[in-house]
């Protein structure tokens, strides 16, 4: 059986048996399981995409803390801590297939919200619901808005009129000089009106930054 592979490296942190069992189905894996030589500062390092445990070790609070999906690996889910901890509850015995699935799938989820969404100031910026967060304040945002946000939060100077015009609007550099100033100003009053912020984006004689 071909088994698809991703780059998609797995903490184990299970009981030696269990360890032990998953070690012999690594052929079935499309993902990397890593049981040994694992270290706190691997996991700060961010070098996994997800954590295996059955609980039954010494890094319980470390494993919660650590702001990777974790995958609870039980007996019986009843009585289980909130499911919300985890990204994943498995229950024994594991159908090989669709664990190997569902580990894939939820490291996947979780990058992909993770890079949809930048911390800017205070706020979150979420591309993939194309919305600008302040605490619990939402504000609904069009994908060019979120475009020109994300390229000013990436910029390390601020961006000319006609940068903007041509990259974000695909306007060229003869097009009305008040095309560029209207879209941002209808941007800055919605900002404004939602967060009571004036200096959200701000305007120099170099151009428009954050």
């Amino acid at each position: 059986m071909h088994i698809k592979s991703y780059n998609i490296n797995v903490a184990c942190f299970c009981n030696e048996n269990f360890t032990k069992s998953l070690e012999e189905l690594k052929s079935f894996f499309g993902f990397n399981l890593i049981s040994k030589n694992i270290d706190d500062e691997d996991l700060k390092a961010n070098k996994f995409h997800a954590i295996i445990t059955d609980l039954d070790n010494n890094k319980k609070k470390f494993i919660h803390d650590t702001n990777i999906p974790k995958i609870l690996i039980q007996k019986d889910i009843q009585g289980s801590k909130p499911k919300e901890s985890f990204g994943l509850i498995a229950k024994l015995p594991l159908n090989v297939v669709q664990f190997n699935q569902d580990v894939i799938d939820v490291c996947k989820k979780h990058e992909f919200n993770k890079n949809s969404l930048i911390k800017i100031k205070d706020y979150t910026l979420d591309k993939n619901a194309r919305i600008l967060i302040k605490e619990n304040t939402k504000l609904q945002v069009t994908e060019k808005e979120i475009i020109f946000i994300e390229m000013l939060y990436s910029s390390q100077k601020p961006l000319s009129r006609n940068y903007i015009l041509k990259n974000i609007w695909n306007y060229s550099s003869e097009t009305d000089t008040h095309t560029v100033e209207t879209h941002i100003y209808r941007l800055r009053q919605k900002i404004k009106k939602k967060f009571e912020d004036n200096n959200f984006i701000k305007n120099s004689k170099d151009g428009y930054s954050l």
